[in-house]
């Protein structure tokens, strides 16, 4: 398979960012469904403050313009992570793994790919699949020649806070993270003993905050629970933000110490 290269330029602020720190613990960042790095910088630089190396990719198709993105694949992200884990690994000995929305569905691969990984942090994680009745809706105008739909971007309850992301929801990638990346891993959960932090906003209009509930249960490692009453889906953004950034780092303390 040829690989997936971006004709348009990189948006401002929505670059790959990669930091080596002095602590030998490697911190991998991963981003969401149409949004881009910028969502995950802050935590991505409060984890560099503490010491730690950081890698923190762009997925194919993001953050340029959205005609990139619709011939994208859940295998072109997750390609992208598996390199920039790599990285991270060569020059460090312990790595944990945080990601937001679809970021978090490529936390919980990478960790049930890599059983080495001392932890992970899931932050309004899209870890279950949508109902069957909306994906055949999806493929149903997908059929009728639509490809992209309203956006769900910038789902944040800070009036001054705007998320870098598309306008627009890309109909074909969005059924390839559901049946190419999320649904495979479903039996997988329960045989991972990886711990995780799994952080839910109370109040997201993107992934169903009960899917958390629904991932805690399925998950064979332990699992640390933080709730958000005052964020919405793109928390790293939100109010919480110093919140996530504090609790995610006295996890990676406790679970690489």
């Amino acid at each position: 398979m040829s690989k997936h290269v971006d004709k348009a330029a990189v948006v401002v602020g929505a670059e790959s960012w990669s930091h080596s720190g002095n602590l030998r613990i490697g911190t991998l960042c991963i981003h969401g469904f149409t949004g881009n790095p910028s969502s995950m910088r802050g935590v991505a630089e409060s984890f560099a403050e503490a010491g730690y190396d950081v890698e923190l990719p762009r997925l194919p198709g993001h953050g340029t313009d959205i005609s990139d993105m619709i011939p994208t694949r859940w295998s072109d992200w997750a390609a992208e992570v598996a390199a920039a884990y790599a990285r991270l690994a060569a020059r460090v000995d312990k790595v944990v793994v945080a990601g937001l929305s679809m970021g978090g569905a490529l936390t919980l691969w990478t960790a049930l790919r890599q059983p080495t990984v001392s932890g992970i942090v899931c932050i309004n994680p899209a870890s279950q699949p949508q109902a069957e009745e909306m994906l055949e809706m999806v493929k149903g105008l997908l059929a009728e020649g639509t490809e992209v739909f309203p956006g769900i971007g910038s789902d944040i309850a800070d009036p001054n806070v705007k998320e870098s992301s598309y306008a627009g929801t890309p109909l074909a990638p969005l059924v390839s993270m559901v049946e190419d990346g999320i649904r495979p891993m479903l039996s997988q959960y329960g045989s991972c003993s990886i711990p995780m932090l799994l952080i839910t906003s109370k109040n997201d209009h993107v992934v169903d905050p009960a899917t958390s509930d629904q991932l805690a249960e399925q998950w064979g490692g332990p699992v640390e629970r933080i709730l958000l009453e005052r964020s919405f889906h793109v928390a790293t953004q939100d109010y919480d933000k110093d919140l996530i950034n504090e609790s995610a780092l006295a996890f990676i303390s406790k679970v690489t110490g």
